[in-house]
């Protein structure tokens, strides 16, 4: 009874509605006739009238479906309506009826075609943005509610999409690419067959200006590939690639999530796995903090599926290796198992890319890629061994890169490769490229690179191959072959990182280590380096429980020597051994007059007259310096003046012999002014000096005839030195051989030779003694007098007063006749106060002077 009521219910609705249409069919007649007038006003009322009649009026589904049957043949001819108000207006109708109808699906075969000519074409019909966004969004609304429906008519959508999606209008853009990822899930058994015809479109769309559409193209590309035949996948890629870099947060987060849903969801992933991970890895080190942990949750995913998929192959490892390896960096979570078996299955194919990347021509495709490399290191850990050598060579390119980003980048990389691979494996490499570097324009990259790793590498590990490693820098091709400041720069580092890692251990390598140290002091032109070097010094002593520097040099002192005498013979300018010898000799202090056993002879060699003439220069002002300061530095154990005589007449006295040119000039001004520090110095005796003053006085007075000022100014420095170490210890016969060349010296053209010229005759005078006859030796005297007295005429008064000085001095060898002289010049009307003043301080010499020298 009761169904037999619902029935006769059911059916006297249904007669009702069908009732309720024929009116408004009825009623909607007289409008729809109008749709044909060619007033457009007419036309635009008559659909303003229907809308109202319709849609707006509240009419049952059923009675509005009727209707829309009815009524889509003509509204669908007044889409082409002249007036864009009229095909504003039947959109909305159309739009109302869709939404609406219990049963949209039946308006499709005339519907969709006509959709397609209007919008579909090579040429959109519609001119008015407005509405051809609002029949995108029609057509959006169409795929909601019709769902499978729609495979009869995917072409048409395929086609009105590949138009919508380049429409200049940004939001129709936007729309178009809502309505691919909906038609995508509703029809994928479908959509897969023309999913590849979106693709042009939409990469032609990614880079638009506007954000939001920028990152609705990339929620469509990923629909479009999820749900199509993976054919296009290489043609995508690229595009999203390029998207990792836009200025948008947004892009980016779509593109990570994107990408991750591939590697979760996309049906031939694993033949994709190599593009894929590199692309969702590369966000993992982006600088929202957001997108960082959408990246990392989505790998998280991405590892755990693979794993469950690949449970069987895995098992072993599941049980076994799930605990770090160590010394494991703290600072990172270690990955997943899946998600390091990704990556070590799928490396072969990322290290070439990423060798090929990490030299793009472009800044931040660059230091992405410096960021992967680091990445991937870290899930490939000890299995990167296999592909060391391509790794190396990356890092070496990577190193010389002008972004300071980069750089850092790929030295973190380095580090895990010194955390993960055991010291002979990566040693075995890197040392022979640091011994033999591939590019000579930048021969620093594989000591940058071995500083990384070995600062990676733990102190047990590294231990048993320190000896290995400083053998290795001490070579003379690695720590001589190159004066680049980056190079010291980086060879200096490697010595930190061994010191700082190692400590106490280095006390076997001492030696090395100090060598390496004095090669980059003594090729270091900026003084910043050349502290540090001196820094990194210190702390080898400190390491070794040495108190000083001093220390650390008498502990390896015989062997540098050794170490720089054993190529004495080849020494040149250019011998990076004559620059080490400076930093050993200066540095070493005191310590260095332990040695001079050692050290002489190799002076000896290198200070012959047949060697390079720059390089005995170079040494004889170091020795120079350090003469000055004997007690301290060469004499510190009183033990130069053993080897001063052989030192003065086997070394000094050979290289004042005079010979043409001026290279051979400069190297007698040099050994000049090393004699002069001699004689200042106190590292010769009195005696000593008396007894080479025979072999040395040719020398320094053939110096005084130099061209050279400066040497004539040294020459005279050191006779003045010798007369008064000497004192009154010369014979006569040696003191008139000295002075006739000093009185030369008196015309000279420089006024400080001159000054320096008559301090040594009045030095002459104070070396007379009772052995010097003044009756016999009475000629030079007199000459010595009279060419005094002549200067006394000289237009400088300083000059004049200091000549007047040197003959009072000189006054008590033989005031007679001295006085003579005087009263002679006197006569003439030359300089007759100071002559006065001469007369005045003989007659106040005592009279046993006096009388003594007249008879």
């Amino acid at each position: 009874m009761p169904v037999a009521i619902t029935t006769a219910k059911m059916a006297a609705m249904a007669t009702g509605d069908e009732h309720a249409s024929s009116e408004v069919l009825r009623g909607l007649a007289r409008h729809l006739n109008c749709l044909n007038e060619d007033n457009k006003a007419t036309r635009k009322r008559a659909l303003e009238a229907i809308k109202k009649e319709t849609v707006d009026k509240g009419l049952s589904s059923s009675a509005l479906q009727e209707v829309f049957s009815s009524l889509l043949k003509p509204l669908l001819k007044c889409l082409s309506d002249p007036m864009e108000r009229c095909r504003e207006t039947t959109i909305a109708v159309l739009t109302e009826f869709i939404r609406c109808v219990p049963k949209p699906e039946e308006s499709l075969p005339y519907l969709m075609p006509c959709l397609a000519q209007r919008f579909g074409e090579k040429e959109i019909l519609e001119p008015a943005e407005e509405l051809r966004l609002s029949a995108v969004e029609m057509l959006t609304l169409i795929v909601e509610v019709c769902g499978k429906n729609l495979a009869p008519y995917l072409s048409e959508v395929i086609n009105i999409l590949q138009r919508t999606i380049v429409d200049p209008f940004p939001d129709v853009k936007r729309e178009s690419c809502k309505c691919t990822v909906n038609f995508a899930k509703c029809l994928p058994e479908h959509f897969h067959m023309q999913a590849e015809s979106l693709i042009k479109p939409l990469m032609l769309t990614i880079a638009h200006q506007h954000t939001r559409v920028r990152v609705s193209v990339i929620e469509a590309t990923g629909a479009v590939i999820q749900h199509g035949s993976g054919k296009k996948v290489d043609d995508v890629l690229s595009h999203l690639a390029q998207r990792l870099f836009d200025d948008s947060p947004q892009v980016r987060k779509a593109v990570t999530a994107v990408v991750g849903d591939w590697l979760l969801h996309f049906r031939d992933r694993y033949s994709y796995f190599h593009k894929l991970i590199p692309l969702l890895l590369s966000t993992i080190n982006d600088e929202i903090p957001e997108i960082r942990l959408l990246a990392v949750d989505l790998w998280k995913q991405v590892g755990a599926q693979w794993e469950k998929e690949n449970e069987d192959d895995i098992k072993d490892k599941m049980d076994f290796l799930l605990t770090p390896p160590p010394h494991y960096p703290s600072e990172v979570e270690r990955p997943g198992l899946g998600c390091r078996e990704l990556v070590v299955r799928n490396l072969g194919k990322l290290v070439p890319a990423i060798t090929h990347d990490v030299t793009d021509w472009l800044v931040p495709t660059r230091v992405k890629t410096s960021q992967l490399l680091s990445v991937l290191l870290l899930h490939a850990e000890d299995h990167c061994i296999q592909h060391l050598p391509a790794l190396l060579a990356t890092l070496y390119r990577a190193c010389t890169d002008s972004e300071r980003d980069v750089v850092n980048n790929c030295l973190a990389a380095a580090k895990l490769i010194g955390t993960f691979v055991p010291p002979p494996v990566f040693l075995k490499l890197l040392l022979d490229h640091v011994a033999s570097p591939h590019s000579s324009s930048h021969p620093w990259a594989p000591l940058m690179v071995l500083a990384a790793v070995l600062r990676g590498c733990s102190r047990p590990l590294l231990k048993p191959h320190i000896q290995q490693v400083a053998n290795a820098l001490a070579q003379p091709d690695v720590c001589q072959g190159y004066q680049q400041v980056m190079y010291l720069e980086q060879l200096l580092a490697c010595v930190d990182v061994l010191l700082h890692q190692c400590e106490s251990d280095c006390s076997s390598v001492s030696l090395q280590l100090l060598q390496v140290l004095i090669a980059v002091q003594s090729f270091s032109t900026e003084p910043q380096l050349s502290e540090k070097a001196l820094e990194s010094v210190e702390f080898l002593c400190r390491v070794q429980g040495l108190d000083s520097v001093m220390e650390l040099y008498r502990q390896h002192m015989g062997q540098l020597l050794d170490w720089l005498s054993a190529s004495v013979n080849t020494w040149s300018s250019y011998s990076p051994e004559r620059l080490q010898l400076h930093i050993v000799v200066t540095q070493s202090g005191p310590v260095i007059g332990e040695f001079l056993s050692q050290l002489m002879p190799l002076l000896h060699n290198c200070l012959q007259p047949n060697r390079d003439p720059e390089m005995r220069m170079s040494i004889f002002t170091m020795l120079a310096k350090l003469l000055l300061d004997a007690d301290k530095t060469l004499d510190s154990q009183g033990r130069f003046h053993d080897d001063s005589e052989r030192f003065l007449s086997d070394i000094l006295l050979p290289n004042l012999v005079w010979r043409a040119g001026r290279t051979a000039a400069a190297v007698r001004t040099s050994a000049l002014s090393c004699l002069l520090a001699v004689l200042h110095g106190g590292a010769i005796t009195p005696g000593q000096l008396i007894c080479l003053e025979e072999r040395m006085r040719p020398q320094v007075l053939s110096a005084l005839e130099e061209d050279s000022q400066m040497s004539r100014l040294l020459a005279c420095r050191c006779l003045c030195a010798i007369l008064r170490l000497t004192g009154t210890s010369l014979h006569h016969e040696a003191l008139n051989k000295i002075y006739p060349e000093l009185l030369k010296r008196l015309d000279d053209s420089s006024e400080e030779v001159r000054g320096v010229a008559l301090q040594a005759v009045g030095l002459w005078f104070s070396s007379l003694t009772k052995d010097y006859n003044p009756v016999l030796c009475g000629a030079h005297l007199q000459l010595l007098f009279q060419q005094l007295l002549l200067h006394l005429d000289d237009p400088d008064s300083s000059v004049q007063d200091q000549v007047l000085e040197v003959l009072k001095k000189g006054s008590s060898a033989h005031p007679a006749l001295l006085k003579k002289e005087v009263e002679a010049v006197r006569d003439k009307q030359r300089s007759p106060v100071y002559c006065d003043q001469l007369l005045q301080h003989i007659s106040s010499l005592p009279t046993e002077s006096t009388a003594s020298c007249t008879e």
